[in-house]
């Protein structure tokens, strides 16, 4: 808990610990140095500083993740995904385009899905038609922007419109930070959507503000640049200058320009590596608009201008963060050392260096709370009011699939209270043919009793007849056979 009050409190004496000390540390020294008290292992390496000598520390740093400020990337994921589809099909002829070409395209754009799997996730973006590519070809599946995502377009424009006092002052520093105060055309087109500028800002823009800015060359030729007319002869201040500022009226006291250091949780500093820090912040405040050639590249001086560039840089974006190639093309333009990626590592409290998507961005640590953008700018509302479109578009879709899920278990019902009814009557109608047939059978058995009734009499006068003409014919063979018997005994 003291480490962190010390770096989290702005520093205005001078230090007490600035005195020369010996390139080399002691190896008892340079092994503690290499540990840590809690979290993962960080590895220190042994630092070499003199406050009167122009060198500067060669502290190594080892790169520790921070969940927190990873979720700041993940919770962009869809948008941005999005958005590159978005600006896919706005950038074709009437802003259609055929089904199967975007899923041709899926690889270029990263796409983890199909467009039809991509489309159904993402509701409300785009209407599916049907059209011929050709006038004697089969109609085929046509994407074109639907009328909500036409009316984000134009709300987007309208708050850029709004912003673009913004704008210009954001365009403006970045050619006052720079050597020559003027940067390559082709670099700030491939930055605009990090800074907010709209994506024709070199033809729309810039010309409506001739007095400041001036193109040399042709847009789209190579080299072509853009340079202020004529710079300010009074410095601008930069973000962390101005916030000195304001605590400065409100305390009554002296401004005082110091970083916000702010470690990640569970990291605790040794002794060296704390006096280390308390020298460094106590060093004065280079601003990153002031002409820095005639400071050594290899001085501790240098590296505070540095933190000072790349932390006004990032203030600047919408979102408080760049890829670190992408900062890494003005290098020459802002006079950054080529090994600057290691200052994100060597001032963990500053900055975040975030590995997702196998891309590093840097990251402003105090513009964030946990993965909540804290310093907002005025163009983050953009964004929102896109996350909105895509939530109501895919409530839409919730309620459509509830009430066709409903429209189904209604027609079940309705369904089987038909076979219940036509089971009923088939019942009734089994029963009234099983009460008639009984009812047959019995008339049928009196009828046969009746009958037999009648044949009986009939059947014993046959027997009788039968039995009478028998009798006749067994005396009738008694008389022959006697007859026969008595003359041969004679």
């Amino acid at each position: 808990m003291a480490v962190k009050q010390i770096l989290c409190r702005t520093f205005a004496t001078k230090s007490t610990f600035n005195r020369c000390r010996s390139p080399k540390l002691p190896m008892a020294a340079s092994e503690t140095s290499k540990t840590q008290l809690s979290g993962p292992a960080m590895n220190w390496s042994a630092i070499q500083t003199c406050s009167q000598g122009p060198s500067v520390s060669s502290l190594k740093v080892k790169w520790r993740k921070d969940k927190r400020m990873d979720d700041v990337m993940d919770n962009d994921k869809r948008w941005k995904l999005c958005i590159k589809v978005v600006r896919e099909i706005l950038k074709e002829p009437g802003q259609v385009i055929p089904l199967r070409y975007m899923e041709k395209r899926r690889e270029r754009l990263r796409l983890p899905v199909k467009v039809t799997t991509f489309l159904k996730k993402n509701p409300g973006l785009f209407d599916i038609y049907m059209d011929r590519i050709k006038p004697k070809t089969q109609p085929v599946k046509f994407l074109r922007p639907s009328d909500r995502l036409a009316c984000f377009l134009e709300e987007e424009k309208k708050i850029k419109e709004d912003n673009e006092f913004l704008l210009v002052d954001k365009l403006k520093r970045l050619l006052m930070m720079s050597n020559d105060k003027r940067i390559s055309a082709e670099k700030l087109i491939h930055v605009k959507r990090d800074f907010g500028f709209p994506d024709d800002f070199m033809s729309s823009l810039v010309p409506r503000y001739t007095n400041l800015f001036r193109v040399v060359g042709t847009p789209g030729d190579n080299p072509s640049y853009l340079e202020l007319v004529s710079p300010d002869a009074t410095v601008p201040l930069s973000n962390i200058e101005r916030r000195a500022h304001e605590e400065s009226r409100k305390n009554g006291s002296p401004p005082n320009p110091a970083f916000v250091v702010r470690l990640p949780p569970g990291m605790r500093l040794k002794k060296e590596m704390m006096e280390w820090t308390r020298n460094w912040m106590e060093r004065p405040y280079i601003s990153p608009y002031l002409d820095a050639r005639h400071v050594d590249q290899a001085s501790a001086e240098m590296e505070k201008r540095t933190v000072a560039v790349i932390h006004e840089i990032l203030s600047l974006c919408v979102f408080k963060r760049m890829a670190v190639p992408i900062l890494g093309k003005f290098c020459e333009d802002f006079r950054l050392p080529n090994a600057f990626p290691k200052i994100f590592t060597r001032h963990p409290g500053i900055f975040y260096l975030s590995l997702k998507g196998g891309v590093k961005t840097a990251i402003l640590r105090e513009a964030y709370d946990n993965a909540e953008l804290i310093d907002r700018d005025p163009l983050v509302v953009i964004k929102e009011k896109f996350c909105q479109l895509l939530k109501e578009g895919y409530e839409e879709q919730i309620k459509k699939e509830q009430m066709r899920k409903a429209a189904i278990l209604q027609e079940m019902q309705l369904a089987a209270i038909r076979n219940k009814d036509i089971g009923v009557i088939s019942d009734e109608n089994e029963n009234v043919t099983t009460d008639d047939n009984a009812r047959d059978e019995c008339s049928s058995a009196e009828e046969g009793f009746e009958e037999q009734a009648e044949e009986e009499p009939l059947k014993k006068t046959e027997m009788l007849k039968e039995m009478q003409l028998a009798a006749t014919r067994n005396r009738d063979a008694d008389t022959i056979i006697s007859e026969y018997i008595d003359p041969v005994h004679g």
